[in-house]
This record gives C-alpha cells, structure tokens and sequence, in this order.
C-alpha cells in the first residue's frame, strides 16, 4: 500500500454476489480467460453474414478446385494474443476440415515475426475465412494489450490495485471483449444491467442515497449496491447507508486519498468496509497516481472504446516452401 495512504486493518467484505463474480475471473487454469462458447458463436455467424452476403466469396470461388492452403498466423507488432476462441470458430463454420493449430495462448505475449497458430485445409475455406478471423484476433488481441498497458502501470505503484472494465464495449461483442480484458490482466466489472444495481446521479433525481439503497435491498435482495460517488458527503451517506461498493466518480488523487481514510475509518468502527472504485476520464498516463490513492479497483472505458487494434495476418506457403504474406 502506497505510503499516502494508512494501511488499512480491515477487509473489505464484498458482497456474496460480488465475490462470486470476481472469484470467477482468473482461475487457476486458462480457462477463465475464454469467452462463453455460445457467445462466440453468435458473434461469427453475424460476422460471417456481414462479410458473405448475399452470394458468397465471389474471389475465393476462382481458386483452383482442390486446392490446398497451408500456412500460419503471424505477429506484425508486439501485444498480447486474444481472440483465438473466435479465429478458431471462423475457420470450423466455413469448414469442418480446415485445421487450426495454436502455437500460443490467450494472455500470451506476443513480437513481431511470432507465429501464433498453423492453419491448413481446402484453399477456398481458408481464404474465405482469413480476413473475418483477423478481425476478431487483432481486435481483441488490441483490447488486451491496452488492459495490459494499465495493468503493468498500476502495479509498479500497488500490485493489490486491480484494473476494471465498464459497460462501454461494442454493442454484440461484449462477452469476447471482456474476455480480451481478462487476457491482458484486467477484471470485469458487472456483467450488464441485470447483474447488479449500480446507482449513479441519474439514478438519484428525485431521491437520495440512504432511500436508493434501501430501496434496492428491499425490490432485490441479495444484489450487489454499488453507488457512485461524486464528494466526500456522498461517499459518508453511501456508508452509513451500507453499499457494497463506491464509485468515486471525476475525482482527484487528493479527494479520493480523503475518501478512502473516511471508508477505513468507518470500517473500524463496522469491521467491514466496501470496494472502492475511482473512475472518470482517467488515463493511461494518470493511472499510477490513482493507483497510489489506496482504491481497490480502477475503471476504464479505455480498455474497450479506445484500444487500437494489433496487427496479424495469415502467410499461406507457395510452392517452394516460402510464406506469402497475406491481404485483405
């Protein structure tokens, strides 16, 4: 715990609906960071639609009958591999026999020149399917290398600080975008609007804290409350009124350093205390500040709306054994 901020001597006690849910996001094995089958699914037969309707791959229909595609998945820049679920369901739904071979992982480190997987099968398949799996691997690979840009700068300041994502992700794809996130070393926050109750101002107009609170103990028992927080008068209402976690919203290093105090004070005197939050327009380059303020996650919209995508292609191999780098 960074020195600003008085080490705290009790534990935040989340919520039984919180702790499951982040309980359930870096397991012991690999498999936490894969997105949910049927969500990938869904996701690739839309993208294939969009990319082959209405009379297929007119081009790939020109390649010779019989022919074979052997080639690889390269690196062109360096980042962190996600999106391998999706590459790997592009290729099965065009064609059952077209085979992908990972070489790396999701969560992988990733250089220039790295081959990722093998791919080989029937020549049409492959070259219909290459450019829709790119899309989904460079853009999820994207989110994941900026997850983990944040990650590594708040760690050098606080390892216990954990970086969040939000619900700004792209509309259809944000089961595969929170995964990338996990990939990178981030955390999810709420699954959507039905997992949690999250009051923000807008929520407040015409009541106030202590009422919002009780009111959603009363209509969803059980519910993780989390509400955000935007003074320090707010975050005291929010603890006497027993949320769960606190959003402090648009704050500044210093106020969320008096927030924090006042969380743990409270927590002194209850034995527990709830998350705390910061988030608001945070940046890559202000993150370690915030990370030195004693929050127990980070959140931003930055690792999903604002990543820029990496770069990797397929080189099928022509006939004497060299790759040929691929197109579009």
């Amino acid at each position: 715990m960074n020195s600003q901020v008085d080490e705290p001597t009790v534990q935040a006690l989340f919520s039984e609906q919180l702790a499951t849910h982040l309980a359930d996001q870096h397991g012991a094995d690999r498999r936490s960071l894969d997105p949910p089958a049927d969500a990938v699914a869904r996701a690739v037969v839309l993208a294939l639609q969009e990319d082959l309707t209405p009379d297929g791959d007119l081009t790939a229909a020109l390649a010779p009958v019989g022919g074979i595609a052997e080639g690889v998945i390269v690196s062109r820049a360096k980042g962190i591999l996600a999106g391998s679920a999706c590459a790997t369901e592009v290729f099965g739904q065009i064609s059952e026999v077209v085979n992908v071979f990972w070489l790396r992982a999701d969560g992988d480190s990733l250089n220039p020149g790295d081959v990722v997987a093998t791919v080989n099968g029937p020549l049409v398949p492959v070259l219909t399917a290459e450019r829709t799996a790119l899309n989904f691997l460079s853009r999820l690979s994207g989110v994941a290398t900026a997850t983990a840009r944040w990650v590594k700068a708040a760690a050098a300041v606080d390892p216990n600080v954990r970086i969040w994502d939000t619900r700004k992700t792209t509309p259809g794809l944000r089961a595969l975008e929170r995964a990338a996130v996990r990939a990178g070393g981030g955390w999810n926050h709420r699954d959507n609007l039905s997992h949690w109750i999250m009051l923000k101002d807008n929520h407040l107009t015409g009541t106030d804290i202590t009422s919002a609170v009780v009111s959603s103990r009363s209509v969803w028992p059980g519910r993780t409350v989390h509400v955000e927080c935007e003074t320090l008068d707010q975050v005291r209402e929010s603890l006497e009124a027993g949320a769960d976690a606190l959003l402090l919203d648009n704050m500044t290093p210093a106020l969320i350093i008096t927030c924090v105090a006042a969380v743990h004070a409270h927590g002194e005197i209850h034995g527990t205390r709830p998350l705390v939050e910061a988030s608001g327009g945070i940046t890559l380059d202000e993150v370690a500040a915030f990370a030195a303020t004693g929050v127990d996650f980070i959140s931003a919209g930055a690792l999903t709306n604002g990543a820029p995508s990496i770069d990797l292609g397929l080189d099928l191999f022509t006939s004497d054994s060299s790759p040929r780098e691929g197109g579009s």
